[in-house]
C-alpha cells in the first residue's frame, strides 16, 4: 500500500504524517508512507485544500487533521482495526 501525505509542510500535514505512521503501526498494514509538499503535484491530485490524505492514489481525505484511529479505518482490511 503507498500512503502519501499532502501539504507544504504545515503543524496540521506533520499531524497527519505522525497520525498516518501510528495507524499503520498499529494496525501492521505493510505501507509506504510519503510526503508530496510540490504545489503541482498536489493540484495535480485536485485537492484545494491540505492536508489531504493519498491511499493507493485515491485522495481520501481533504482539508483535514484525520486521528490514528480514522486513518485505521481507512487502510486496516476489515477486522484487523
Amino acid at each position: 500500500m503507498k500512503i502519501q501525505i499532502l501539504g507544504s509542510g504545515c503543524a496540521k500535514c506533520r499531524l497527519l504524517e505522525e497520525n498516518v505512521k501510528t495507524a499503520v503501526k498499529n494496525t501492521g498494514v505493510s505501507a509506504e508512507v510519503g510526503k508530496v509538499t510540490d504545489p503541482e503535484q498536489i493540484i495535480g491530485f485536485g485537492v484545494m485544500m491540505t492536508p489531504a490524505l493519498v491511499v493507493d492514489g485515491e485522495v481520501r481525505s481533504s482539508g483535514r487533521v484525520l486521528s490514528a484511529d480514522q486513518v485505521a479505518q481507512i487502510i486496516a482490511p476489515d477486522g484487523n482495526r
